[in-house]
């Protein structure tokens, strides 16, 4: 028996690329901390700077990329993100 392909629904497709800009929302801030985390933090201890009694580097690592997040998903979803309806278009048949 030969199935026929039934065109993919537009709806996934944008699921897909909204999910790929979330996988790379988690890179970024991943990246962010690792490299603040390891880059400032790898020094001794007596080195360290202080910003609002934090080391710099958990200071700009957890709090810093913490804003810095907040503000790419705002911008991502206010930009990048479309609205999607759930519902079933007339035509298609379940």
């Amino acid at each position: 028996m030969k199935k026929t392909a039934k065109p993919l629904d537009k709806r996934f497709k944008i699921a897909h690329r909204e999910a790929l800009i979330g996988i790379i929302l988690v890179l970024i801030n991943f990246i962010w901390w690792y490299g603040f985390a390891y880059g400032l933090g790898s020094t001794d201890v007596h080195n360290y700077t202080y910003i609002f009694g934090l080391p710099a580097w958990f200071f700009y690592s957890c709090v810093g990329g913490f804003v810095v997040m907040v503000i790419l998903v705002i911008l991502t979803v206010k930009f990048l993100f479309k609205e999607v309806p759930f519902e079933e278009e007339e035509g298609e048949s379940k």
